[in-house]
């Protein structure tokens, strides 16, 4: 009978010590992601900067720095804000400046994974994408 308690108190012990789960800061959540996607030149400038092209707003670097883990943990560090904006731009990327979505995933995604699984989540909302 003793054992029982002695796994109960490593269990809460296990769980007070656990980090809870980590979140990016959600200090640009409120960023007009809308009025950046329809200012080409806005637009170009967050491009510039994430293919290390151009120089970075903080936001832009902020945004570089998360963009391989998030992109390969389904931005599970993101606050619901973060995963909203995310979805737009990746929509938008790809159904309207498919160059621009093609080199970021030259870029961030060489083999393609992850690529894949956002097109298909984009295909779902119905999305057309056009051939390459």
């Amino acid at each position: 009978m003793i054992v029982k308690p002695i796994v109960v108190l490593c269990c809460l012990a296990v769980a007070v010590l656990a980090k809870p789960s980590e979140k990016y800061t959600d200090k640009y959540d409120n960023l007009n992601i809308k009025e950046i996607l329809e200012s080409k030149r806005l637009l170009n400038g967050y491009f510039q900067c994430m293919m290390d092209k151009g120089p970075c707003t903080s936001e832009g670097k902020e945004l570089k720095e998360h963009m391989q883990d998030a992109l390969e943990t389904g931005c599970e560090k993101c606050t619901q804000a973060q995963k909203d904006g995310a979805y737009t731009v990746i929509e938008h990327l790809i159904s309207k400046e498919r160059d621009m979505w093609k080199k970021l995933c030259e870029k961030y995604d060489p083999e393609g994974v992850w690529r894949k699984k956002y097109e298909d989540i984009a295909k779902e909302k119905g999305i057309v994408i056009p051939e390459d």
